[in-house]
């Protein structure tokens, strides 16, 4: 039974605007909506005429409302205002057929019954309905212009009917059919033209079900609209992200140009160029003054969309002048990007001046393009210009504009500090090389000690060069030291450190001091060096191996300051690696070093490394060495082979580290080529010395040698009985040169002296040292020796 306290109820409870009005006129329920509606609150009506609230003839109103149950009227407005409304009339029956009232509720006008229908069709984005087969039902007005056709041609078209046989077609038609299987909306992206026009867009598409009032899925409405603007700002952004990564992998010049340009190519322009100034390429300060004539650049990279970079009219590495209207001259000289395309004089008249870039332009099936020109500034420096081509079709007929301008010179800037860092790099790296080059033996003359074939490979990575070196010094007595050493650290200081250690081994060895005190004396030195270094840090690092071979007796001694141990290669082809005393680094100070001693058959084979040759992140130092062991073994030819053969068996394509290698192969002097007395201290024998020295002499064929070698065995013997005392040892080598040398049992050297005009004595070593080559004085086990050095006769 429908009473009146219930319609009223419900009146007053619905959303919509809803009056109940009894069969006396009288308004008996007022909604929520009703209020809203009209401003009068359900004390305000309630229990009044709803006569009361119509402006003009309210008994015709209502007889038109029961006659046609709609129409439109006139209310009045609590704040005073008259508004058309449309009502409708329901009557409200009890069971016994009896009408008690009516309900009154709102109805939207004709106009506003239109609405929605005028909105879809003109709407600003593409707007279409599909039924669950995917076939086209309904279209607004843009989607028709951008399928290019009426409404008419699509219904009940499949969708795959009307578009390319593409993959964002049948993308598009599987998110069309997940609407449908899931009932939930969808959003589509694709990247594709309409079919209505040859440009490129991307397309942004919402879809959602469509349902009738039973809640039957009927089918899918979509709206896409074009979000190529969206689109392309994503892309600059992810542009710029890449760049982060893949722009100065390498601190190379010529990579990080490279990089450039296969980066801009295809996603912002069509062809790139990177030219930089000469200067720039060489690791030099670029030099940027006033200009007058042309500016001289030269390629160091490009790229294209086509195979073979056929728009290119300079080859890589070659250089050319740029007048100073070309676009790419404007650019460097000025610092600023210059944007221009075909028909601007300036350019057209610059390909017209160049015949490459003239006949490359002709050439072009459509030669109407756009080109930028972006400066390379680095720390307020011009380092080049990257050039921008795109050419322009009916399918991409955009020019640059200054978003594709702002996001090259973003991209430019990171490439020219990438470009300066690898200039830098490169001017230091070639200045350390050089100097640590100077710095490396190039030849070893007057020594027969040792054959030896070198290696010394500089790292290639951004480390820089380091600190190795090696040296073979000729030593007194036919004997060779053999050096090699490893500065910590890379680049200038390195090799400036390692330079000035190398001349104090050369120095500390021309004293022909034992190997652990050399090292001992060295030591000294790093700590003295590190207290005066001018950087601040206070600490410099270094290891060094020196080795002292004797071919007359066939002995080494070897000493280490923390240094990787040698390798000796015997003539019957074992492999051994030299257990020698490690010893602190140099620079540590105030620990010893202990010298080992081997005995070297001729023939002998001694590998003298740094660790960049054993030692790698994937291997240990036991491993590497093991492995130089191996690569050592076999016959052993020549020493330049054996080098290349390590180094190819041991190291990577790009070495981490320096690396030095040095192979000696000894030599030994037959026992006839040696010939030794014991002496007395007493004075009477030094005849007999001379007499010794002379027969010997004669026996070798060297008459012509006996009169000075006489001379300098009764000095050096005078002067042992004088001033040294027994043992005393005479002793002739003939090599290379004549060697005599004295021994006694002082460990006080000579020295030159000039002598006054009354003084006896005084006159015997200016004498030796006058006649000979060269003398010098070494210590020994239990004393010194004197040794004196002549040149052979020229006929021997």
């Amino acid at each position: 039974m429908v009473t009146k306290a219930s319609g009223a109820s419900r009146a007053a409870t619905a959303g919509e605007a809803m009056a109940v009005v009894d069969a006396r006129g009288l308004v008996t329920g007022w909604s929520e909506g009703a209020r809203r509606l009209t401003g009068y609150t359900a004390e305000d009506v309630t229990g009044r005429p709803a006569a009361d609230l119509v402006d003009g003839d309210a008994a015709a109103v209502w007889r038109t409302l029961l006659t046609h149950g709609d129409t439109v009227v006139v209310l009045r407005y609590r704040d005073g205002r008259r508004q058309k409304v449309a009502l409708r009339v329901c009557p409200l029956w009890v069971p016994e057929g009896e009408r008690r009232g009516f309900v009154v509720t709102t109805t939207p006008d004709r106009t506003e019954r239109g609405l929605g229908q005028l909105a879809f069709e003109q709407a600003s984005m593409s707007m279409s309905v599909f039924d669950t087969g995917q076939r086209y039902l309904r279209m607004n007005d843009w989607a028709c212009q951008v399928m290019g056709q009426p409404e008419e041609e699509f219904r009940h078209q499949y969708f795959l009917d009307t578009v390319e046989d593409a993959e964002h077609s049948r993308g598009f038609l599987r998110h069309l059919e997940i609407v449908v299987e899931t009932g939930q909306p969808v959003r589509y992206e694709s990247w594709t033209r309409s079919p209505s026009g040859r440009r490129m867009h991307a397309w942004t598409s919402e879809m959602w079900p469509v349902r009738d009032h039973s809640g039957q899925l009927i089918g899918t409405a979509l709206a896409a609209f074009d979000s190529s603007e969206q689109f392309a700002a994503r892309q600059r952004l992810a542009l710029l992200n890449e760049a982060a990564g893949s722009i100065g992998t390498r601190l190379d010049v010529v990579q990080t140009a490279r990089e450039l340009a296969e980066l801009v190519v295809p996603r912002l322009a069509d062809f790139a160029s990177v030219d930089l100034l000469e200067s720039v390429l060489q690791g030099e300060e670029p030099e940027m003054g006033p200009v007058d004539g042309d500016v001289e650049l030269r390629r160091a990279a490009h790229h294209s969309g086509t195979p073979g970079v056929p728009e290119a009219a300079i080859d890589l590495g070659f250089a050319d002048l740029y007048p100073p209207s070309s676009p790419p001259a404007r650019a460097l000289l000025t610092g600023e990007p210059v944007l221009t395309r075909t028909g601007d004089r300036s350019l057209d008249s610059w390909f017209a001046q160049h015949g490459a870039r003239s006949a490359k332009l002709q050439e072009a099936e459509d030669h109407d393009l756009s080109l930028m020109a972006v400066p390379l500034v680095a720390r307020g420096t011009t380092l080049g210009v990257a050039v921008l081509v795109r050419l322009l079709t009916p399918e991409h007929p955009d020019a640059f504009d200054q978003d594709d301008v702002s996001l090259a010179e973003e991209l430019s800037s990171r490439a020219a500090v990438c470009v300066d860092n690898a200039r830098r790099y490169t001017r230091e790296r070639t200045t350390a090389l050089a100097l640590q080059r100077s710095l490396l033996p190039k030849a070893v003359a007057g020594q027969a000690a040792v054959e030896f074939a070198s290696r010394y490979l500089p790292a290639l990575s951004q480390a820089g060069v380091g600190g190795d070196w090696f040296d073979v010094i000729p030593l007194s007595g036919t004997r060779v030291a053999l050096v090699v050493g490893d500065v910590v650290g890379h680049g200038i200081h390195a090799s400036v450190t390692m330079g000035r250690l190398r001349t104090a081994v050369w120095a500390l060895a021309d004293v022909d001091l034992p190997p652990d005190e050399l090292l001992t004396h060295l030591d000294d030195l790093v700590e003295h060096l590190a207290a005066g270094d001018a950087t601040g840090d206070g600490e410099i690092g270094a290891t060094c191996l020196y080795a002292v071979y004797d071919p007359v007796d066939r002995s080494c001694t070897i000493a280490s300051a923390g240094h990787v141990p040698p390798v000796v290669v015997r003539p019957d082809g074992s492999v051994q690696v030299v257990e020698v005393a490690a010893g602190p680094m140099l620079g540590v100070g105030g620990l010893p070093f202990e010298a080992t001693d081997l005995e070297l058959p001729e023939g002998s084979l001694l590998a003298l490394y740094t660790d960049g040759l054993v030692e790698a992140r994937d291997r240990d130092v036991d491993t590497g060495t093991a492995a130089l062991c191996t690569a050592l073994q076999g016959p052993a030819g020549s020493l330049e082979i054996a080098c290349d053969a390590v180094l190819k068996a041991l190291l990577p394509d790009t070495p981490a580290d320096d690396v030095a290698l040095l192979l000696a192969r000894t030599r030994a002097l037959d026992a006839e080529q040696v010939a030794v007395w014991n002496l007395s201290d007493d004075p009477a024998l030094v005849s007999n010395a001379r007499k010794l020295a002379t027969e010997q002499l004669t026996r070798w064929g060297l008459e012509e040698s006996v009169f000075v070698t006489e001379l300098v065995v009764s000095e050096l013997v005078t002067n042992a009985i004088r001033y040294g005392g027994a043992p005393i040892q005479l002793r002739l080598i003939r090599d290379r040169t004549l060697i005599c040398e004295v021994s006694d049992a002082s460990s006080t050297s000579p020295h030159l002296r000039r002598a006054r005009s009354f003084d006896e004595g005084g006159r015997g070593l200016l004498l030796v040292a006058q006649l000979t080559d060269r003398w010098g004085s070494r210590p020994s086990g239990a004393g010194k020796t004197i040794w004196a050095e002549q040149a052979l006769p020229p006929s021997l």
